[in-house]
């Protein structure tokens, strides 16, 4: 598989939120507006390729028996340095991210790409893997935000959009955000199963 394609298919065919259902939790807790939306987003892309390339280096070198600690040690290191890079300069996104910025270390996405994709595959492509997925998780969380904001907030990054709407308050609540998310996994389910019976 070349690198490019092993760039889509963490947007499109591994969508790691809409087709292998890993990490709901973040996203579903940090979409209830787009500018959080593109922080957490952002902030998991950075983690994911650094942690990708790093195991991928250092994959030879670790002994199979302690590859996960090992593993969540990185991890936790790029998460760390987001942290202190958002809390410096981003204070506000820092605190709205709250709590889920620092569990980026347990995300299950990114210890997946970890140990199926990056422990087993050359720098170059695990680069390309770590972008794909994030921007595929950016993605997801992009679209849950930009549906339960506009609709539970009437605005976009904060700006109305629509004079005179009405908002839909659960939107930005827990029920909204599930029901949203059991919709959008039910549409891309549906997608798939329509894509296998075309084959």
């Amino acid at each position: 598989m070349s690198n490019w394609q092993t760039f889509k298919t963490g947007i499109f065919k591994n969508n790691p939120v809409f087709i292998v259902n890993l990490g709901l939790c973040p996203t579903l807790a940090t979409s209830t507006s787009l500018r959080d939306a593109i922080g957490m987003g952002m902030a998991a892309t950075f983690v994911l390729v650094g942690s990708n390339v790093i195991v991928s280096a250092i994959r030879r070198a670790v002994p199979h028996k302690v590859r996960i600690p090992c593993y969540i040690v990185v991890i936790a290191t790029f998460v760390t340095i987001v942290e202190l890079f958002l809390g410096a300069y981003q204070p506000d996104l820092y605190n709205a991210l709250g709590i889920f910025l620092p569990l980026i270390v347990v995300n299950c996405i990114v210890l997946y790409r970890a140990e199926v994709f990056a422990s087993k595959n050359g720098m170059a492509s695990s680069l390309f893997d770590g972008f794909g997925m994030g921007l595929g998780f950016t993605c997801a969380v992009l679209l849950l935000a930009f549906i339960r904001e506009g609709l539970g907030k009437g605005t976009l990054m904060g700006y109305p959009v629509i004079p005179g709407f009405s908002p839909t308050g659960i939107m930005v609540l827990p029920p909204g955000g599930f029901m949203t998310m059991g919709l959008l996994l039910g549409f891309f389910s549906w997608r798939k199963l329509r894509t296998k019976e075309h084959k």
